[in-house]
């Protein structure tokens, strides 16, 4: 089947799909947790296929991590779907109802956006969970996942098209692309594609963004600092810098720099270097990181870098401000802290920090849908537009104007007949 025949298949799918009840939408996320249960030899059994194809493969360790969909997942991905489960239905929210003359109501009403190409990277759990967003907030979703994870991710969507038929939802809510000739296919598919979201590099973002005229929302990397300020607590400050590190070092809110200011750096440095070297990460340093410590000298390119693998850089500011300047012109707008008990410079750092996730005290790990109640994520946004952070139900949403009257005519309006009141109504309106 051609992709132009799977982007319309999906969107007819999405016509039955965004009008079905939250009933129906709830009873797929339960079916597919028992769905994952019921198949969950052949997925194991596929996913051991993939993990020793890319090692072969020569695929990095931390990478290697991120593949593995074990017991241990599995269990996360079904409190992710009965948590999603709980949450509210997104679709038909009244936002507001203003009055535009008496007996005329305007009401901004939640609805699904269509149909939404997911691209992500070889993690065989983000398409269950990017999939159950989708449906829940009554979207078809294209998915391409990493060729690392092909056999898994064709094992769950083998359980992913069950359970939409078992909920009595069509089997083209979701659908799952296979090669990179598709994803150049996808995108030329305008008329049915109302969505992309990439989940890679920023280069990666803007070759789709160059070459489609579908919207793109960029989900790119993720360039997370923490900065240690000069009223950090010092115990405070190794053990959430070393956690935003080595907690999961492959994933988009890990550490990848850290910034200390001058005041603590001779005595926070040595103490975090010898953390490091327990967990067997690798420094790059700054001259005067390099001054206080032996370690690799860091490049221009360093400060600009996601490792997702064992290397930090560190740098020694001399002010909370030019912390926030390296942020905003290094970072990439994803996750970044500050450890400090100074609330003011904390306040500072959260309203200059230029990121979709600003912290106090707290590990750049936190970033996450699932953590934030979200039931799970699409990604990270990193932009400005639709939506940013962790990218739940309320980001595959989009809205539309419904206008109630009884009769009312624009000449009306213009001889005087009826006045235009523009009254908010504050009350619950309900259409």
């Amino acid at each position: 089947m051609s992709v132009h025949e799977i982007s319309a298949r999906s969107k007819q799918a999405f016509y039955t799909l965004s009008a079905s009840d939250l009933i129906v939408r709830n009873h797929f996320l339960l079916n597919l947790a028992e769905e994952l249960i019921r198949n969950k030899n052949e997925i194991f059994s596929a996913n051991q296929s993939d993990f020793v194809r890319a090692k072969e493969e020569g695929l990095s360790a931390p990478l290697l991590k991120r593949l593995i969909f074990d017991e241990n997942k599995l269990l996360q991905i079904q409190d992710s779907l009965h948590s999603l489960a709980l949450l509210p239905d997104p679709l038909n929210k009244t936002v507001f109802c203003h009055e535009i003359s008496p007996g005329l109501k305007l009401y901004r009403v939640t609805c699904a956006i269509g149909v939404i190409g997911i691209i992500f990277e070889s993690r065989p759990d983000a398409l269950i969970q990017i999939a159950s967003l989708a449906i829940k907030s009554g979207n078809s979703a294209l998915l391409k996942g990493g060729h690392e994870a092909a056999e898994t991710n064709q094992q769950l969507i083998l359980s992913i098209q069950s359970a939409l038929k078992k909920s009595g939802l069509p089997v083209d809510s979701a659908q799952l692309l296979h090669s990179r000739e598709d994803v150049n296919e996808m995108l030329k598919e305008e008329r049915n594609i109302d969505l992309l979201i990439p989940r890679g590099s920023n280069q990666f973002v803007r070759y789709l963004m160059n070459n489609t005229h579908i919207p793109v929302l960029g989900h790119s990397d993720g360039i997370c600092h923490v900065y240690v300020d000069s009223e950090a607590k010092m115990e405070t400050a190794l053990k959430v810098a070393l956690d935003s590190k080595i907690q999961n070092l492959s994933v988009c809110n890990a550490e990848e720099t850290l910034l200390v200011h001058e005041a603590i750096a001779q005595e926070f440095i040595p103490r975090f270097e010898q953390l490091l070297k327990e967990n067997h990460v690798e420094i790059r340093g700054d001259g005067k990181t390099r001054e206080i410590i032996n370690c690799k000298k860091a490049s221009e390119e360093d400060w600009a870098t996601e490792y997702l693998d064992a290397i930090l850089s560190i740098r020694v500011v001399n002010s909370l401000q030019q912390a926030i300047d390296h942020i905003n012109l290094y970072g990439s707008h994803h996750t970044d802290c500050i450890i400090t008990e100074n609330s003011q410079n904390a306040s500072i750092f959260m309203n200059e920090v230029d990121s979709s996730s600003v912290y106090q005290n707290v590990s750049t790990r936190f970033a996450d849908g699932f953590v934030y109640g979200f039931g799970a994520e699409v990604g990270i946004a990193t932009g400005k537009l639709h939506a940013r952070g962790p990218m739940g139900l309320d980001g595959l949403v989009t809205y539309k104007y419904k206008l109630i009257g009884h009769g009312q005519t624009m000449a009306e309006v213009k001889s005087g007949k009826i006045q235009y009141t523009h009254k908010v109504i504050s009350e619950n309106c309900p259409l």
